[in-house]
């Protein structure tokens, strides 16, 4: 935003971070969880590959890690939690469905303080919750240009943390020391690798734009997987200075390459 405009408006900010947790085995079976350099299609079985019949077994340590998360980040730890279905036609979903948690988390309403130009601000966590990855689509076209798609099942199942923000952030600053905040704790934990560039730590940003002063949230811009800070600066920077003058549409995008 211009000088001008960054005191008319002012932009509104929620991250949603996923982090493949560290443990020895995927989230509901026995397969291994350190996919990363193994062949196409090995680390799988009937329950990753949702076959008839296959049933789902909860991975104690992912639950301890999660909590663990959760205590670091100052959440309340529920005496009950429960997963729920999360339906969407995709074809990196085994299931039709991924496994996950919403209203009853593993935890809940924490928070964190972050430093931005020599001051401290509080942001708020939502919750952290657990659920499975998905596996992973490779696009790729023949030398006649018809484009076609492999499916790589190794990550499906891999343990899924996610720590959902509140809508507390206010600009491209705060969102990466936010992030960076945030991935020195998971680091510190030991819960995660956090290898940006592997996409084991990968972020979701929801960005709206509205008058300074206002209370209401608007339409939103979510960005989706991005892997590195420096992504994260450039799409939060993006909408909020193209909403100047302007109206903010509800839009799920990705983040197209510098230089693109």
């Amino acid at each position: 935003m211009t000088t001008a405009v960054a005191t008319q408006y002012e932009a509104v900010i929620g991250l949603e971070v996923h982090a493949q947790l560290l443990t020895r085995s995927k989230m509901f079976c026995a397969c291994r969880a350190d996919y990363q350099g193994a062949p196409p299609n090995t680390t799988v079985c009937p329950v990753c590959l949702a076959l008839p019949g296959s049933l789902p077994v909860i991975n104690k340590r992912a639950v301890e890690y999660v909590m663990m998360t959760g205590l670091a980040l100052n959440c309340d730890i529920p005496e009950h939690t429960k997963f729920d279905r999360k339906n969407y036609p995709y074809p990196d979903l085994m299931k039709g469905y991924q496994i996950s948690q919403y209203d009853q988390p593993i935890a809940k309403g924490g928070w964190m303080v972050l430093r931005v130009d020599g001051r401290e601000k509080r942001a708020g966590i939502t919750r952290v919750h657990l659920e499975e990855d998905v596996a992973k689509l490779f696009h790729r076209s023949d030398p006649s240009g018809e484009t076609y798609s492999l499916l790589d099942v190794n990550r499906a199942g891999v343990p899924l943390m996610e720590i959902v923000g509140e809508p507390d952030l206010r600009s491209p600053e705060e969102a990466r020391q936010y992030l960076r905040r945030l991935r020195a704790i998971v680091q510190y934990l030991g819960v995660s690798t956090t290898k940006m560039e592997e996409g084991s730590f990968r972020c979701d940003a929801n960005i709206s734009i509205r008058p300074a002063g206002a209370t209401g949230l608007g339409p939103k811009v979510e960005v989706k997987n991005m892997n590195s800070f420096r992504a994260v600066h450039r799409a939060i920077a993006r909408p909020s200075a193209g909403a100047a003058g302007g109206t903010l549409q509800t839009v799920c995008a990705s983040l197209r390459p510098a230089g693109r």
